[in-house]
């Protein structure tokens, strides 16, 4: 299976393999089909098998052929939200997305964002505080429910629930089932697609991150470094690795 085959624009699948990946993993040739249908999804994979990629690419092709998208993606944190922001830069680069990071409560976030990326307690904070519409969400994902839940904040994500509209495409993530986040996950998803990879699949991850690291070049001073650049570096450096880990890669 190839990317082409997946139905992404020949726009992402120029940046995919420029930066260095050859073909999907499983959970991409799983997932990436059903989220360019418009379907919910909800899919069980381990850590670092590609399951961040496996939504920003479709949702790159979506913002840009379906004109203005409200996405909404939750993270367990700021950590995370920061490694998705990254690689939405670098696989939108034929396309154009505006994109918010939120980093802290007192973010002041574009009117004209397609995408706003944060934790559930710091979207609260700039929900509450006026600094955000998320009424008009088209396209929401959560990006691990099940470390959202570690993370002690599945209260505040069903405060953010509260503020979406009903209709809307709804994408769930989570490294395991859990009893705690199935009440959570019932409000989130209707008959949605289940999608379950395998744990040896974690394999992939590690020639996925053998592929990148073969693609680098010099890198420049770091206050100087582009996401891509970031993101090339943070596969050399093990502490970053285990962080990438933790944010679902």
């Amino acid at each position: 299976m190839n990317f082409s085959e997946l139905g992404l624009s020949q726009q992402t699948i120029r940046a995919i393999e420029e930066f260095g990946i050859k073909e999907p993993t499983t959970v991409q040739s799983d997932v990436i089909p059903s989220i360019l249908e418009g379907k919910d999804v909800f899919t069980i994979a381990p850590q670092g098998c590609g399951k961040t990629m496996s939504y920003v690419f479709p949702l790159v092709d979506i913002i840009s052929t379906k004109g203005a998208r409200n996405i909404l993606i939750i993270t367990p944190n700021s950590a995370c939200s920061v490694n998705t922001s990254d690689r939405l830069a670098i696989f939108n680069k034929y396309h154009e997305i505006n994109e918010a990071t939120i980093k802290d409560g007192e973010e002041n976030v574009d009117d004209e964002a397609n995408v706003i990326i944060g934790s559930p307690d710091l979207l609260v904070d700039i929900a509450e505080n006026g600094k955000v519409d998320l009424s008009k969400t088209n396209i929401l994902v959560v990006d691990d429910i099940n470390l959202i839940k570690k993370n002690k904040q599945l209260d505040n994500l069903e405060k953010i629930l509260a503020l979406l509209p009903s209709e809307k495409q709804n994408i769930v993530y989570t490294n395991r089932r859990s009893k705690e986040t199935q009440e959570v996950l019932e409000k989130i998803l209707k008959a949605p697609e289940e999608i379950k990879v395998d744990k040896t699949k974690e394999l992939e991850a590690e020639l996925t991150a053998q592929n990148s690291a073969a693609k680098k070049t010099t890198a420049p001073k770091a206050q100087n470094k582009t996401p891509a650049q970031r993101f090339q570096a943070a596969a050399e450096d093990k502490e970053s690795v285990e962080l990438s880990k933790n944010c679902l890669l």
